[in-house]
């Protein structure tokens, strides 16, 4: 009897990933050289791409390529980014999005040569929080949860042991767009390589 059970919970577990890894992938502001799926994508971000409202600067961006599913309800989506990071303001990560006024990203952002664990929280306007490394992993692993009327960020350089870098809130019982993001505001382009994107629903 303990082993049916097991064995069904298993399954249950299996067929809800692979629910919601069926669910269909879409592009906002496609880059021009990609290849990949959920399991990995590999992108060059263009240049003159960002996402960011008024804050300290005053203007408005909403152009970088954000490779996404939807999704309703409670979910933790998680994934692998590895950047090859070269100018101010490159950045690759997770996005959480309702609309161009409503969402949160989080990853590294390479700030004077150094790689900042960073999130970005907008509702109507932006706030950026970072935590400053003094090294440059080759690799981070992100992980974000949506439940209720709040999202949490947590983020790995292991992939065993995390850290919460972000708790904050966010519009609940509303479709969610949850996906890959990158952006490259200045001149130059780099490379971007996301590992075993995946969602599942939470209770």
């Amino acid at each position: 009897m303990k082993k049916s059970k097991y064995f069904t919970a298993a399954l249950l577990l299996l067929s809800t990933v692979t629910f919601a890894q069926n669910k269909p992938m879409k592009w906002l502001n496609q880059p021009k050289q990609w290849k990949g799926d959920a399991h990995q994508l590999i992108m060059t971000v263009d240049p003159g791409t960002d996402y960011w409202r008024v804050t300290h600067y005053g203007f408005i961006r909403d152009s970088g390529p954000f490779y996404y599913q939807e999704m309703e309800g409670d979910f933790e989506a998680t994934v692998k980014v590895s950047g090859h990071y070269q100018e101010l303001f490159h950045q690759a990560g997770l996005m959480i999005r309702i609309d161009n006024k409503n969402w949160i990203k989080t990853g590294i952002e390479y700030v004077d040569g150094v790689q900042n664990v960073s999130a970005v929280v907008t509702r109507e306007v932006s706030d950026w929080s970072v935590v400053p490394r003094n090294d440059s992993p080759k690799s981070i692993w992100l992980k974000l949860l949506r439940k209720g009327d709040y999202v949490q960020v947590e983020y790995s350089f292991d992939a065993k042991t995390y850290k919460m870098l972000r708790l904050a809130y966010f519009p609940p019982n509303v479709k969610a767009q949850i996906g890959m993001v990158a952006a490259a505001p200045g001149k130059k382009t780099f490379l971007v390589t996301f590992d075993n994107f995946v969602v599942k629903p939470v209770k």
